[in-house]
């Protein structure tokens, strides 16, 4: 089993990946270096999104127009604080290249030595903390490695997660429901049990629990198409996220699942300006 299909067992690649149509040419000419094939094949069976909304690849714009100078920042931040990257930059000899990163300001590079032999580069993860850890292979490899401890951790901490994913990039609608419990409401997990029943199939995703007990707990239903967080962390709510298309199949699954939770919506909060469901806000 080659390193590309190991990533393709663990994470599932979406039915209908998107931007799957890249001249990757552009950034060969852009860099001056061809690219590792595996690279390319990876990028077309997933096409733009994220692995477990924590490590994403760079499409060509990105590479082309933002890798340098990301990176580029990332060595002044370090040289302020009295360090030196211990690699180059291309476009110097063996110098990194940007091919991902991570959600919360990580880099994701090739050491691009030797320059004309791409399928033998090795990953840097130049992390948020200003480390750099070496994921043994290439991007399969080294994406798989990651998204496993990342798994790992989260079982560790207690979080419910059923495996692996890939969200493909979308514009989706996004509603805070904020509820209030009727009388004699069941606790949070029948609550959440309730909730994930009236839409299953579902698959979780994780969440938290805090020294006060507030929860918050992330799945996904609708084949992976809506993705919601329950929870008491930040008031109790439900967040959903969801294509455009399906305003009236979320709403009247949400409403007949929140009635059967023991709980009302009391308010309804669209983000980025859009409407929805006015009349129960």
């Amino acid at each position: 089993m080659t390193d590309l299909e190991r990533l393709l067992a663990l994470v599932p690649p979406p039915a209908d990946p998107v931007d799957t149509d890249t001249d990757w040419t552009r950034v060969e000419e852009a860099l001056g270096l061809s690219l590792p094939s595996e690279f390319v094949e990876l990028a077309r069976r997933y096409g733009r999104g994220a692995f477990c909304e924590k490590f994403s690849c760079f499409d060509p714009e990105e590479m082309i127009h933002k890798g340098r100078g990301w990176l580029a920042d990332k060595q002044c931040i370090l040289q302020d604080d009295g360090e030196e990257c211990p690699h180059p930059l291309h476009p110097e000899p063996g110098g990194l290249v940007l091919w991902g990163s991570d959600s919360v300001g990580g880099a994701l590079c090739w050491l691009t030595e030797p320059a004309d032999s791409p399928e033998r580069w090795k990953t840097v993860y130049w992390t948020i903390d200003d480390e750099f850890e070496y994921p043994e292979g290439g991007v399969a490899a080294a994406l798989t490695g990651l998204i496993e401890d990342l798994l790992a951790r989260m079982r560790q901490d207690g979080q419910d997660v059923d495996g692996a994913w890939f969200d493909p990039y979308r514009r989706n609608v996004h509603v805070y429901l904020q509820l209030a419990e009727t009388e004699g409401a069941p606790p949070y997990e029948r609550r959440l049990r309730v909730l994930r029943e009236h839409l299953a199939p579902t698959s979780a995703r994780g969440g938290s629990k805090g020294a006060d007990e507030d929860r918050q707990d992330h799945f996904a239903a609708a084949q992976d198409q809506w993705r919601l967080i329950y929870e008491t962390a930040s008031g109790h709510q439900i967040r959903v996220a969801y294509p455009p298309g399906d305003d009236a199949r979320v709403r009247n699954a949400l409403l007949t699942a929140i009635d059967a939770m023991g709980c009302r919506v009391k308010g309804v909060l669209p983000l980025y300006g859009t409407a929805h469901w006015p009349e129960l806000e």
